[in-house]
């Protein structure tokens, strides 16, 4: 059986703004085999949505290797063989093959190719920084699954304590019925109580399976019974202080702030469209009737009319910079906003949990006296009845208030951009989104020192 403890640090006052200093922790009656803290190491671990969005970084890398290759030459072969057919007056016809050696080398484009270097790589960091949201998101995941499972474990057992308690409230009645004390309608009503309790159980004991069903989801392994213990996360003292930290911590700001760079440049690149191109070019070949042949070409090119074309691409690249300050700009005030939601999220839930404690005191206090008063004939069964009722009522509020407050908690690290691996310092092998980059950022060939370091990554990633 596992019972909530939760204890508070007193209250500070800063402007308007309720600071929460306050210490939760999940005491255990017993040894358990997870801690949220384990629970958390393994969700990540075990995340398939982790998975998918480090694969699709690492395809966002390759655009940067993609978009340098452009500055290198571009060597290729060419074989062919020509069967030519003569006029109907000289019969037969030739056959004739070459090999050719082909190199073409940008020289010059206005530093075009250069710009679209620079934008992958923001789309680069704009991807990382989307990876690091989905990071915080699985976390937070796991932190409401794992809460979930307390929960209802904890309800579970409420309910089964008040089957037993109203067993005995109907073994009572019944043995004061058969002395004349009270009458059948009275046994009759605990026989009822005692009916619901029963459904009540059952229902409970169906949502403990579902929230174990989620928690597997989300954390990638079983529950058990799980251990609470740990403490309440540190937190701002203010709310202005929750907000600074959220506009330079949370990804989804930075992931904006990337976006604008890359457009930025992209729309820079376009603009570029209208450059003079210089390209180099040369071949070698090797033709059966001419013998080695050889030419090198250097060629200029200058867009002088497109149809519109050139200009309706600057225009559209304008237009999505554009587009990308906004989205920044709307990001900032909606960060802005969930850390205030979750600010007095938090703040509320403290307050009906203390609310809760001196219901629950008030509760207990009226179900002893209405108990005694039942013994004595003052008070009916279904009066002790209701107060049991009312005590239950009041402690499974409890367990609700006390995993909200929790909950509420690991929200606003959340909106804050600090629900991390990082942040929250777990226990495991942290994913590097550098690795894979810097090993490919250079566009290694295959046979190359770098290009069987990337090959050994590879390899590992496939397993």
């Amino acid at each position: 059986m596992t019972r909530f403890v939760i204890c508070y640090s007193k209250l500070r006052r800063r402007s308007t703004a309720l600071a929460l200093g306050a210490f939760l922790a999940f005491a255990p009656t017993s040894s358990f085999a997870d801690s949220l803290r384990q629970a958390l190491a393994a969700a990540y671990e075990n995340s398939n949505l982790l998975e998918q969005n480090r694969a699709l970084l690492r395809a966002t890398d390759e655009d940067v290797a993609v978009a340098l290759s452009v500055l290198r030459p571009q060597i290729s072969a060419v074989g062919r063989v020509t069967q030519a057919d003569q006029a109907s007056n000289f019969p037969g016809g030739s056959l004739t093959s070459s090999v050719e050696l082909q190199m073409q080398l940008l020289i010059y484009d206005g530093g075009a190719t250069k710009l679209a270097v620079e934008a992958a790589k923001e789309t680069v960091l704009a991807t990382r920084a989307q990876l690091l949201a989905q990071e915080q998101s699985v976390l937070l995941t796991a932190v409401n699954a794992y809460l979930g499972v307390l929960r209802e474990q904890r309800t579970v057992n409420l309910r089964e304590s008040n089957l037993r308690l109203i067993t005995q409230e109907l073994r009572a009645a019944r043995d004061r019925f058969e002395v004349g004390e009270v009458t059948r309608t009275d046994v009759a009503q605990a026989e009822a109580r005692l009916a619901e309790a029963r459904g009540q159980l059952a229902q409970a004991v169906g949502n403990l399976a579902i929230a174990r069903e989620q928690y597997r989801a989300a954390v990638g392994r079983s529950s058990g019974t799980l251990n609470g213990g740990l403490s309440f996360p540190k937190l701002p003292a203010s709310l202005d202080a929750a907000t600074a930290r959220a506009v330079r911590m949370q990804p989804s700001i930075d992931q904006a702030q990337h976006q604008v760079k890359a457009s930025e440049l992209n729309a820079a690149r376009a603009q570029k469209a209208t450059s003079p191109q210089l390209s180099l070019s040369g071949s070698v070949g090797h033709n059966e009737r001419t013998d080695n042949n050889s030419s090198v070409a250097l060629q200029l090119s200058v867009p002088l009319y497109q149809g519109g074309q050139l200009r309706a691409l600057e225009r559209r690249a304008l237009a999505q910079v554009h587009a990308s300050r906004a989205n920044l700009n709307q990001t900032v005030l909606i960060a802005r906003q969930n850390v205030a939601d979750s600010w007095s999220q938090l703040a509320v839930a403290r307050a009906q949990l203390e609310a809760n404690e001196r219901q629950i005191r008030a509760a207990q206090v009226a179900f002893e006296g209405v108990r005694e008063e039942a013994k004595l004939g003052a008070r009916t069964t279904l009066d002790v009845l209701d107060a049991e009722q009312s005590l239950l009522n009041a402690r499974t509020n409890g367990v609700v208030f006390e995993t909200q407050v929790f909950s509420a908690a690991y929200q606003l690290l959340f909106a804050m951009g600090d629900l991390t691996v990082t942040g929250l310092g777990l226990p495991v092998a942290q994913y590097d989104p550098a690795e894979y980059f810097n090993a490919v950022k250079s566009a290694p060939i295959k046979r190359s020192k770098q290009g069987a370091k990337l090959d050994r990554i590879l390899k590992r990633y496939e397993n």
